[in-house]
């Protein structure tokens, strides 16, 4: 592995505290321009700022499900659940995803426009 991209898969396994990183990383780092910048923005976005992580996770998750991502929903449900979310969660998450995937495409297909009180 490169000098460089080595240096990112330490911080990242520093800022984590794990031993090793998941795939993704290791998969990145066969271009070390993109690992580095992928791992600044993600650990930039996915901070404790004014959502919580939990929040985020799922909001990731939902993205994820969404774009039919397998190895996104593997990952930020595992992150998600070590973030506190219950099943119960994940539950109701799955149905948030469903209904706006459908109602979104109902109002795409019918292209019904923006109410004025929305704008």
């Amino acid at each position: 592995m490169a000098p460089d991209a080595q240096a990112v898969i330490d911080d990242i396994k520093r800022t984590r505290d794990v031993a090793d990183v998941n795939d993704f990383w290791k998969y990145l780092a066969r271009d070390p321009k993109t690992l580095k910048r992928t791992w600044e923005s993600i650990k930039e976005v996915m901070a404790p700022g004014a959502l919580d992580p939990l929040v985020k996770e799922m909001v990731y998750l939902a993205v994820s499900v969404t774009n039919n991502c397998t190895y996104c929903i593997a990952s930020h449900s595992a992150a998600a659940r070590k973030a506190g979310m219950s099943d119960a969660m994940f539950a109701e998450l799955v149905a948030v995803i469903g209904m706006a995937n459908e109602t979104n495409r109902l109002v795409t297909a019918y292209r019904v426009p923006v109410d004025p009180a929305f704008e």
